[in-house]
């Protein structure tokens, strides 16, 4: 029974807000996968982020990539035969809801690597996402990528301590 004095009101908001929150953490839990799988080439983690029809806009000079098979393509035969270890950093994640099920969410990368010939590369990306939620599960639809620099550090080792 409907409650007159506004409390039906506030339980809907408070739910609105906690579903806000718990779809937040979600987004940062893929934001952050995307950067442990591709560094430690865990592909279930990595491919588990993407909804199959996807599309992964990196730029020049590698490309768009679309879907699970354009994606496996992009980092089985373009990037993981370039990289010899990758550390990618991600900061400054901003989120904004359309919907319930929509968000858009751009966010600074920084990634130190090092190719197959020991060239250590800094690169600087901003990512631009668009989140989808469905059937409950939160990935990213598209991602479009703009690289700022990508500079080779000549001298720098990557070595272990």
């Amino acid at each position: 029974m409907p409650h007159g004095d506004g409390t039906d009101a506030r339980i809907a908001a408070l739910t609105r807000k906690v579903d806000e929150l718990e779809s937040r953490a979600a987004i940062r839990d893929l934001v952050t996968d995307y950067c442990l799988g591709f560094d430690t080439h865990d592909w279930d983690r990595f491919i588990s982020i993407w909804h199959p029809d996807a599309v992964w806009e990196i730029g020049p000079p590698f490309g768009t990539f679309v879907n699970h098979e354009g994606i496996h393509k992009a980092v089985h035969e373009v990037l993981y035969p370039v990289w010899r270890e990758t550390h990618h950093l991600t900061s400054n994640l901003r989120l904004t809801f359309k919907d319930a099920d929509h968000a858009h969410g751009v966010c600074n990368v920084d990634c130190m690597g090092a190719t197959r010939d020991d060239v250590v590369q800094m690169i600087s990306a901003t990512y631009t996402d668009e989140f989808e939620r469905r059937k409950g599960d939160w990935k990213i639809a598209r991602r479009s990528v703009v690289i700022h620099y990508f500079n080779p550090m000549p001298g720098a080792q990557m070595s272990a301590p």
